[in-house]
């Protein structure tokens, strides 16, 4: 078992991971019911794009903070306004986009030699 780092980077690495995933909650929001079926597509294509950035950037620390964040942002915004209104409705696409934080995930079934990096051996010129 290996330890953690916790190093300030990697801290800081997962908060950058956070934010896009805020950043992503918000817009995916505000697509998915764009043009049905194919704005919850594309909200849940860029929910899968920024699981694979957040795995190349910080492995799987990063994409658990990016998945929080677009949950956490999904829930607050799809919680009822003042008026009454809500941007998630409880419909099919409303359910699906509440559980697109989960299609992160998917980028962990990409194969990992996608995100290490290859010494190349070049001859000295």
């Amino acid at each position: 078992m290996t330890a953690v780092d916790l190093s300030p980077r990697t801290l800081a690495r997962w908060a950058g991971s956070f934010f896009l995933g805020v950043v992503i909650g918000v817009i995916g929001t505000g697509v998915h019911r764009l043009s049905r079926p194919w704005g919850l597509v594309l909200a849940l294509a860029i929910v899968l794009l920024g699981g694979v950035v957040a795995r190349a950037w910080t492995g799987g620390g990063g994409m658990l903070a990016l998945g929080l964040g677009v949950a956490t942002t999904t829930a607050v915004l799809g919680t009822e306004g003042p008026g009454g209104d809500t941007l998630v409705p409880a419909d099919v696409y409303g359910y699906i986009w509440y559980v697109g934080a989960l299609v992160v995930a998917l980028a962990l079934l990409l194969p990992g030699a996608w995100f290490r990096e290859r010494a190349e051996s070049r001859p000295d010129a």
